[in-house]
């Protein structure tokens, strides 16, 4: 499959006289997991509340599923986790799913996805026993009930430890290997740079870049790092390859990514003055800050 489950073009939102989206486009296709990045105030939760169809626009359009939001049909499709969920604390966990599934007319394996989640051992305890990590895990179990078409996240992560954290993007990749379309918003760039397909920028409530990692590594032009170590004289290596000599015993070489290549053969070409080699191709730290300065600019 192709067509995009969650389309939105030109989408525009204000609030009073402040306009908080700036005509924003973004698209994701079934069983893609696309990371929504951007400081506190870029826009995220005003771009998901309106995929929820929580609040009205001021122009463009939102398709979820073929439906508009906030018809029974698109909600029906959407599964939905915000950063800080409330659950009712007199109900346990096992109450509380069940309670969702009925009310979304799903038959579900209830044990079955507490355990998914690591809740097998609280099914049975009151919600308000739970720690803030443990009502995460129910949210995200709440989640996976009906085998949602579009699974939007914000701050998934929030609360949890970092095994949990690993399980949960191994939730993750089940949900979008199963054909859902994943939209993860978070502050986390080290977590969603391996666990996610592409990336969108949000500043201001603009959409500032919307590509792969290397899609926007291509565009912002930033350096790959080579770190050349010396076994004995790292003059020789700078003087071979350039650089900049690092403590003594390395050599820096900065480079553009389609020359890195041609880097490499030439430091083979040193044989045994070399000893070891450290590559650092852009990070999605360094590729956030690059598209949010320019959106500055």
């Amino acid at each position: 499959m192709t067509d995009n489950i969650l389309t939105i073009q030109g989408l525009c939102k204000d609030r009073g006289k402040t306009r908080v989206l700036h005509d924003v486009s973004l698209t994701v296709s079934p069983g893609e997991r696309v990371a929504l990045l951007g400081h506190n105030g870029a826009g995220k939760s005003t771009l998901i509340k309106a995929v929820l169809g929580l609040i009205p626009i001021e122009g463009g359009s939102i398709s979820v599923a073929g439906h508009r939001p906030g018809r029974g049909a698109a909600r029906a499709a959407t599964a939905f986790l915000p950063e800080a969920v409330s659950f009712h604390p007199a109900l346990t966990g096992r109450e509380q799913l069940t309670l969702f599934a009925r009310l979304s007319g799903t038959r579900a394996d209830i044990p079955g996805l507490l355990e998914r989640v690591g809740l097998a051992e609280a099914l049975d305890r009151r919600i308000g026993t739970y720690s803030k990590g443990m009502r995460q895990r129910l949210g995200l179990a709440q989640v996976l009930l009906g085998h949602p078409k579009v699974a939007l996240l914000d701050e998934p992560t929030s609360g949890l430890d970092p095994i949990s954290r690993q399980d949960l993007y191994a939730i993750i990749d089940e949900l979008a290997a199963s054909g859902c379309a994943v939209l993860i918003a978070s502050h986390a760039l080290t977590e969603v740079e391996a666990r996610t397909d592409r990336i969108a920028i949000m500043r201001r409530g603009h959409l500032v870049a919307d590509d792969t990692l290397e899609g926007l590594s291509a565009r912002a032009g930033l350096k790959t790092r080579l770190r050349v170590r010396a076994t004995q004289n790292a003059d020789l290596i700078a003087s071979q390859v350039g650089g900049t000599r690092i403590n003594g015993a390395s050599v820096e070489i900065y480079c553009a990514a389609e020359d890195k290549m041609t880097e490499l053969r030439r430091i083979a070409e040193l044989g045994e003055a070399v000893a070891d080699i450290d590559i650092t191709p852009p990070r999605l730290d360094d590729l956030y800050r690059h598209f949010a300065k320019e959106a500055q600019q």
